[in-house]
């Protein structure tokens, strides 16, 4: 049976992490317990935000949708991981593999673009505070989340409607837990220099732009601190920041890690490890980072328990 793209490969077998059999339990229960502290932690971020009016803000607007993403991102390519730690093959169809091609792409910029909306509200909040109710009023907030969204979109169907003008021959095996760009690359027997160039502009931009911004508005940001006459007050700024700066140096660092190298399989498998920290550890931190060190979560949190026992 053959695809759109007259592929004669019809399924891939994902490789995993590593083929190490005593290695497959204990990276299950690690990746398990991984994988359920993200959900927990970012359905109760969801949850508390929703249900919680003083949280109803600009900050935590974007809070909600960083949470939202990070629930779908996860839960695109992590079980299939967990169902290759307990298997010998671990089969994936070439229409789901696109599928998750697809939704990974689209999640993973998504975040990409969040986290730097978020540091544009932390600019407005320490830089403009008088300004702060009109330049982050509802309609743009909404405006920067439906932006996001578009690039977000547009972004994953350039690499997904590119990878599908691939042919995959004879190699079906990919050296990856999911999906990804460059190791489906790597199994193609016709010219992918249309993709490369894909992935350099857009995967470049994703991680370029965002970056860029992020690092000119705490530039601003951390000059403004200093500015700021109070040992208390400026501990206090830098603290609001400091969390959001661990997150995305993280979540950009490993990406561009991966995306921004050339391919080949000797550098595979350290994208592999690389991977694990932009797919599997930043959403899991990204809840504890912004609410277990967050009065206002603690406060929501405790009334919505209170709340429940009455």
């Amino acid at each position: 049976m053959a695809f759109g793209n007259d592929s004669v490969v019809t399924e891939f077998i994902l490789l995993g992490l590593t083929n190490r059999p005593d290695l497959q339990l204990p990276l299950l229960f690690l990746f398990l317990i991984m994988y359920m502290i993200c959900l927990l932690g970012n359905l109760g971020m969801v949850t508390l935000i929703r249900l919680n009016l003083h949280l109803h803000t600009p900050m935590y607007f974007f809070l909600f949708n960083l949470s939202f993403i990070d629930i779908c991102y996860s839960s695109v390519f992590t079980p299939k991981m967990l169902i290759k730690f307990t298997s010998k093959k671990n089969m994936i169809s070439y229409a789901e593999c696109m599928t998750q091609l697809y939704f990974y792409c689209f999640f993973v910029i998504s975040e990409c673009y969040v986290l730097t909306a978020m540091a544009y509200d932390r600019y407005v909040a320490i830089c403009n505070p008088l300004l702060y109710n009109i330049a982050m009023s509802p309609k743009v907030c909404s405006s920067l989340t439906i932006g996001c969204y578009l690039v977000a979109f547009a972004s994953a169907f350039a690499h997904t409607g590119a990878m599908l003008r691939v042919t995959f021959c004879d190699i079906n095996t990919i050296n990856h837990y999911f999906c990804d760009i460059l190791p489906l690359l790597q199994l193609s027997c016709t010219s992918i220099y249309v993709n490369e160039l894909v992935v350099y502009i857009v995967a470049g931009s994703a991680i370029t732009v965002p970056s860029v911004t992020i690092f000119v508005s705490y530039g601003f940001i951390i000059s403004s601190i200093l500015r700021i006459s109070s040992k208390e007050g400026r501990a206090k700024a830098f603290s609001t920041c400091s969390s959001h700066i661990m997150a995305v140096a993280l979540f950009f660092g490993s990406g561009a890690f991966m995306y921004l190298k050339p391919s080949s399989a000797g550098s595979m498998d350290q994208g592999k490890i690389s991977s694990v920290f932009y797919t599997n550890v930043v959403p899991m931190m990204n809840p504890l980072i912004y609410s277990l060190r967050n009065k206002d979560v603690k406060l929501a949190l405790r009334k919505t328990l209170g709340r429940n026992k009455v």
